[in-house]
């Protein structure tokens, strides 16, 4: 710290806080630790007394907590991100469109654990609205030796930590199966489900074929709807281990890549995922039709970025992935799905 007269404080930093007190009025800080003195500024300091004041001197190697948390900014936010004013070494992270968040967790932990300057995130793979807070940093002291930010910034280096990545608004086919259905012995629930999830991304879903439980039939309805431009294809029914339950064998019968027949999470343990070269293939388990959120819930989003998923990313799923079915669904703002 340096004391210097009030009125050569024009650009300095101040080192503590200042409190203006009227009797009767007024109890309260008038300026902030941090505070970058303004020459309009000046009138109010004397008038509070300030004949002096003791203020931050720049030194070579050594930054103000604004200008290392700038450069912190810039350093590990990527696409998708805007941002509230610097304050007090303060940046808030937000997210600029509709999408989903993306976190380098290694990359994160590894610039926590540098010291004295935070990056604070929502969790990885998180569907965000326009406008949500998603992630802030914060330098700890009122200034930090700029080796440390150096160091961040080796460490960093071109890659990012924060990024949104916005969906994409696929067209999308679905195939149900089933005899019961086919035969109308009963009334199909499934589709008026997967029309409401593509609405939220504003998905336009082509149609729907309703077929018996023979997998030639459904390999072709898949081809079909492939063909005619679909950009994913969601098949719902006969996903069970029954004899009659055939929609794995039709979907590996259209020569698809089939990444899990099964995921470790709890409702939707019963998924498929395949590739038809760049096209995802689904066959999601009756929880589906009647659970508040699933499987579907977290694997959709990923694919409406394009991300083409590995078995390992479905594996992942087993921390976190087991649903509490709150009476008030609170999804995304809750666990599930949460440990990826």
């Amino acid at each position: 710290m340096k004391k210097i007269p009030v009125k050569e404080t024009i650009g300095s930093v101040l080192c503590h806080d200042i409190t203006q007190i009227i009797p009767g009025k007024i109890k309260d800080r008038a300026f902030k630790k941090g505070h970058i003195i303004k020459k309009e500024d000046i009138p109010l300091l004397l008038s509070l007394g300030k004949d002096h004041i003791y203020v931050w001197e720049k030194k070579e190697g050594v930054l103000h907590e604004n200008e290392a948390a700038e450069r912190l900014r810039k350093l590990t936010a990527g696409a998708g991100i805007t941002f509230s004013e610097v304050k007090e070494g303060k940046i808030n992270f937000i997210a600029e469109y509709d999408g989903l968040l993306k976190i380098n967790k290694e990359l994160l932990y590894k610039l926590n654990s540098i010291g004295e300057m935070i990056l604070v995130t929502l969790h990885n793979n998180y569907p965000v609205r326009k406008g949500k807070k998603v992630a802030g940093t914060r330098v700890i002291p009122l200034v930090i030796e700029e080796e440390k930010i150096k160091r961040a910034e080796e460490i960093i280096g071109n890659e990012k930590i924060v990024q949104v990545i916005p969906y994409k608004q696929m067209k999308v086919g679905i195939v149900t199966t089933g005899n019961e259905i086919y035969y109308g012995r009963i009334k199909d629930a499934f589709g008026a489900v997967i029309r409401k999830k593509m609405e939220e991304y504003d998905c336009e879903v082509l149609g729907q074929t309703i077929l018996p439980d023979d997998p030639d039939k459904i390999r072709n309805a898949i081809e079909s709807w492939i063909e005619k431009g679909a950009d994913m294809v969601v098949c719902t029914g006969g996903m069970s281990v029954d004899p009659d339950d055939v929609t794995p064998t039709a979907i590996e019968k259209t020569g698809g890549e089939i990444i899990t027949y099964g995921s470790p999470i709890l409702p939707g343990a019963m998924f498929l995922l395949a590739y038809k070269k760049d096209i995802p293939i689904l066959g999601l388990p009756g929880c589906v039709m009647y659970a508040k959120r699933t499987v579907f819930d977290l694997i959709l989003p990923r694919l409406l970025i394009k991300e083409r998923l590995k078995a390992s990313d479905i594996a992942k799923y087993g921390h976190g992935g087991f649903c509490m079915e709150c009476e008030v669904c609170r999804f995304p703002d809750c666990t599930f799905g949460k440990g990826v």
